[in-house]
């Protein structure tokens, strides 16, 4: 169950103002990512990166590690890190997400999707300081193009560093957005989380993150 605090009706009623930042705190954010980034990369990352790594490249040709530009603090572009869970002649086409079924998706990819494995790369995001543990997910700069004019209010969402993991997420707000509709469903949180951003918050959607990936998002595909 979703808490009080991430309950969709319970959003709904209070936001207010969509572009309002809240005063955050910066510095106990940052020790927060580095505590927890660095926890992960020595004691996680240094032995999953290997393993998964040769998984992937054992079971499809390419690279183990997927590199995609993205969206950051204040619309700056950085280089994001996943692991690559497409067969890699998918990568050199045009831009398209993801959608179910999806035959481009490889077998261990599937995997990696649904319980949130893909994204364990971007801690090392966090540690180099392009992102947070918590914030609005980065999309890819396709994807803002498609919606950075169109639909009010997108830019504010990177007043803020992108997450790892987000509000959005925490509330099973995953896989494609194709639609309008589901990007403003995705941005209404987004705007939401800063606004309310606190340590408090950030702990309660680590926490609904970890619930999800053990019980495996069947809308990550």
């Amino acid at each position: 169950m979703v808490s009080n605090a991430l309950d969709p009706h319970h959003i709904k009623a209070r936001i207010k103002h969509p572009i309002l930042i809240r005063r955050i705190d910066y510095g106990g954010k940052r020790v927060f990512d580095l505590v927890v980034a660095g926890l992960v990369t020595v004691f996680l990352l240094s032995w999953l990166i290997p393993l998964v790594g040769i998984v992937i490249m054992l079971t499809s040709r390419g690279p183990a590690i997927f590199m995609q530009t993205r969206s950051g603090l204040n619309g700056r572009h950085f280089t994001c890190y996943k692991f690559r869970t497409m067969r890699w002649s998918a990568s050199k086409g045009p831009f398209t997400q993801a959608l179910k079924d999806d035959a481009r998706v490889t077998p261990i990819g599937r995997f990696l999707r649904r319980t949130n494995l893909d994204e364990m790369p971007q801690f090392l995001n966090v540690l180099v300081g392009h992102m947070s543990i918590v914030g609005p997910r980065p999309h890819p700069i396709q994807l803002d193009a498609e919606f950075w004019f169109s639909l009010p209010n997108y830019p504010h969402r990177y007043q803020v560093k992108p997450g790892i993991t987000g509000l959005a997420q925490a509330c099973g707000c995953r896989g494609e957005t194709r639609s309008p509709l589901k990007m403003k469903h995705r941005l209404m949180y987004d705007q939401f989380y800063i606004q309310k951003a606190s340590m408090w918050l950030d702990i309660s959607i680590c926490l609904q993150t970890l619930i999800s990936m053990m019980r495996g998002n069947t809308d990550a595909f």
